[in-house]
């Protein structure tokens, strides 16, 4: 599948892989970072953002995506850094592809099966793609009446783009998203572990990477380090750019 992506500056190829639900946008302020140095590619994951919709969704045909770009850019190998499912699916591509990675940054995952982290915020989506979303208010007032709190709301409303008709829609495919979450999304990445260096980042406030996970990253990933981004949640790269961009900017330059 030929992704979406943009890409700016020059210099060596990094990787930047958003999040479920998110977009390449998100990890915006990183690429301009990284730009004056290096070669940023920002990339849609299938069934996100404006890359093409597909049934299959799983971490190794997405990981498989990504070597399908790397093809068409001409790019043999890069740096990868991944958020949320954009980490999974590095990791991934890590873990089968070994050779297409220089080194890898994961923010604030870890390569283990999740239960129920984003069942709610699923079914919630499912839901708002079935009513007439006539403006953002509406959707916004939609979510709200779940629970979804109001950051959490502002994130997800970043989907919404106006159709033929002047109503609005999500551009993520959730139905493919709810299809695929318990069975394909939510499971650990497989294959060979992963001896080139890596940094996982942790938010303190997040619940992603926990003390149990530390083990399993460093027996798939021996040559990696785990660092506590303080006071942040799993958003850290909104809550705290600047610091996010440094410890990514610094991280891959000790590596080049």
């Amino acid at each position: 599948m030929r992704l979406n992506y943009s890409e700016q500056g020059v210099g060596d190829p990094v990787f930047l892989i958003h999040g479920l639900f998110g977009s390449l946008s998100n990890l915006g302020n990183l690429a301009r970072a990284l730009a004056p140095n290096y070669r940023v590619i920002s990339v849609d994951l299938r069934n996100h953002g404006d890359s093409p919709h597909h049934s299959e969704m799983s971490l190794l045909s997405m990981a498989q995506d990504l070597v399908e770009l790397m093809d068409y850019l001409s790019i043999s190998s890069a740096y990868f850094v991944g958020h949320s499912l954009g980490g999974k699916v590095a990791m991934q591509l890590a873990m089968s592809e070994a050779n297409r990675l220089k080194s890898l940054v994961v923010v604030d995952i870890a390569p283990v099966k999740y239960i129920d982290n984003n069942t709610n915020i699923i079914n919630n989506l499912y839901d708002l793609s079935k009513v007439l979303i006539q403006d953002r208010k509406m959707a916004d007032s939609f979510l709200s009446k779940q629970g979804v709190e109001p950051f959490v709301r502002a994130f997800l409303l970043k989907n919404l783009r106006r159709n033929t008709a002047g109503n609005f829609e999500l551009k993520i495919n959730i139905n493919a998203i709810k299809a695929n979450y318990e069975n394909h999304l939510s499971v650990a990445p497989v294959g060979d572990g992963f001896t080139a260096p890596c940094l996982f980042l942790k938010g303190e406030n997040s619940h992603y990477i926990e003390q149990q996970h530390l083990p399993i990253i460093h027996s798939l990933f021996p040559k990696s380090s785990v660092q506590t981004v303080n006071d942040v949640g799993h958003w850290m790269h909104a809550e705290k750019p600047e610091l996010f961009n440094q410890l990514v900017l610094q991280f891959i330059g000790e590596i080049s």
